[in-house]
């Protein structure tokens, strides 16, 4: 049988119902300074600081790390966990500025810590803002290894603050580049690995140089390109393609998404796909099949755009639905 998300692990349908019964609790607001600018759900919380917006994400690396245990090598996580963070405040056209992370941890121990603030400081360098602080417990009784995840602060001028809503049809879609799997769908990913007979340290077939527990620690590409593109553009809308893969589209728009000329997925997604039987609409509603960000703007400027974000043109923005060559993704 063909392996999905939901059968190892993760039902994104069942998780989305059990967020909005999360968020409907959430009702009391503030007024005046502080209060929010958009509900919750979009990549980033807003909130009113006079002539600015203030922004908030909250993310973490997800069952990556187990990988990461099974190889023994902690120093890109770090990276993933900022990346998370960054790229949904990217995904609103928010500079980043300031960042706490929150390690929970069955025991302490100094090389795992070590390894894993060299990546969250290199990640905080790609992303031009600082690490302030942030916080440690050791919870043997709840945690088996280690958690990482942490909160990023943003800032924005309010007229400058991307939702989407701009999106028209005919708008062209521009995508760029993932680094690999990133931080997403790794619940499915091992139990292929699992399924398969396979060890993270055995070779990976299509690149013998390296290791499949190599291939699937790469970190997630950090997108600062893209307050560039805002600069220089007027960008309608932006994705980070994270969990539930292509379906984060409908987050930015009730638009629909013609992908004609999709961007190469790396090998590592033909390797998933093929030891696991998976699907292609599967695999496009749980990965980011090499496409780990997207750029909406219109058509007449995409050209030039695409040139400066190390993307490419992939569709255009139509009525309704989202396809890949054809294929319908719901």
């Amino acid at each position: 049988m063909a392996l999905t998300y939901a059968r190892s692990g993760v039902d994104i349908e069942k998780e989305n119902k059990a967020i909005a019964a999360l968020a409907r609790q959430l009702t009391y607001k503030r007024s005046g300074m502080g209060a929010p600018l958009t509900d919750v759900g979009h990549y980033a919380g807003l909130i009113d600081f006079g002539e600015y917006a203030l922004a908030l994400t909250t993310d973490g690396v997800g069952s990556k790390v187990l990988i990461a245990n099974e190889m023994g090598r902690w120093n890109t996580v770090g990276i993933d966990c900022i990346a998370m963070n960054v790229n949904d405040l990217l995904a609103m056209g928010i500079e980043p500025l300031a960042f706490v992370d929150y390690i929970a941890i069955n025991r302490p121990d100094e090389e795992i810590m070590r390894q894993i603030g060299e990546g969250l400081a290199k990640g905080a360098e790609i992303s031009r803002m600082t690490i302030v602080g942030g916080e440690t417990a050791t919870l043997p009784d709840i945690v088996n290894g280690f958690d990482l995840a942490g909160t990023c602060l943003g800032m924005v001028k309010k007229d400058r603050i991307i939702t989407g809503e701009r999106i028209e049809v005919g708008d062209a879609i521009i995508g760029l580049p993932s680094s690999g799997v990133h931080s997403n769908g790794y619940s499915l990913a091992r139990r292929i690995v699992d399924d398969s007979g396979y060890l993270y340290s055995n070779p990976f077939p299509y690149n013998t140089d390296t290791t499949i527990g190599d291939e699937l620690l790469v970190p997630t590409k950090i997108y600062m390109e893209v307050l560039d593109a805002v600069d220089r553009f007027d960008i309608h809308g932006l994705a980070h393609i994270t969990g539930s893969g292509l379906m984060k589209l409908h987050r930015i728009t009730e638009y629909g998404f013609d992908i004609t000329d999709p961007l190469e997925p790396q090998p590592i997604f033909r390797f998933l796909q093929e030891e696991g039987d998976v699907e292609d609409v599967e695999m496009y509603k749980t990965f980011n099949m090499g496409m780990g960000f997207v750029v909406v703007l219109p058509g007449d400027k995409a050209r030039d755009a695409s040139k400066i974000l190390g993307g490419k043109i992939v569709g255009e923005i139509v009525d309704e639905g989202i396809r890949v060559k054809g294929l319908e993704i719901k």
